[in-house]
């Protein structure tokens, strides 16, 4: 499971074929079975193969990641307020304004069970398994950033393509300053969740 003939096939077909297929029109139970088959199998590989640990680093610096966080925040928050402004400006701060509760159990939600795993496995599991394929790591970032992107493409959305991909390019340089699960799912969290406060889920999949 080690051999770079091994990986490059489990990297192509966890990255590339699955995701891809699933902008197909074929049974969401068979979608269903792939993705956890595929999640499950990261997670085994991580625990057994590579003895990666998933507990929770002591030493994580919280007040630069923060300062570093936020200063985004700020930028995404001005740039995604124009775009709906002018976009759709009746979607602005709609769902928080009108449904609260659902706002809140839905960021919940997605932080737990759509951001966390897809951070283990498209930074923890990505960046253990196939840093060491890659002599360039800007190449590896940016191709972290692509399979991110491939992730979202059954959305068949051309702006959400954009969005995942530069997400992607911010949270794999998180991950690999950080080396952080932790830190990199938070930062996905924040920024997903204000995408959806802004007006923007609908667009996700988020119910508005």
């Amino acid at each position: 499971m080690q051999s770079v003939k091994y990986r490059l096939t489990e990297f192509f077909l966890i990255f590339i074929v699955v995701p891809v297929s699933f902008a197909l029109d074929f049974p969401v139970w068979i979608k269903a079975i792939l993705a956890i088959t595929g999640f499950f199998y990261s997670i085994y590989v991580l625990l057994k193969v590579e003895k990666k640990s998933l507990k929770i680093s002591k030493y994580l610096d919280w007040t630069s990641f923060f300062k570093e966080t936020f200063i985004k925040l700020l930028v995404i928050a001005i740039i995604t307020i124009v775009f709906v402004l002018f976009s759709d400006k009746e979607s602005l701060f709609k769902v928080v304004v009108n449904k609260p509760l659902m706002w809140l159990v839905l960021l919940f939600v997605y932080s737990t069970f759509s951001v966390y795993p897809q951070e283990l496995i498209y930074r923890t599991f990505y960046f253990q398994r196939y840093e060491s394929l890659f002599q360039n790591k800007k190449l590896f970032i940016f191709i972290n950033a692509i399979v991110f992107a491939l992730a979202h493409l059954f959305f068949r959305n051309s702006l959400v393509i954009i969005l995942t991909f530069l997400g992607g390019l911010l949270f794999a340089f998180t991950y690999k300053k950080t080396e952080s699960t932790l830190l990199v799912t938070i930062e996905h969290a924040i920024y997903g969740c204000w995408l959806f406060t802004v007006g923007m889920g609908e667009m996700l999949g988020f119910p508005s």
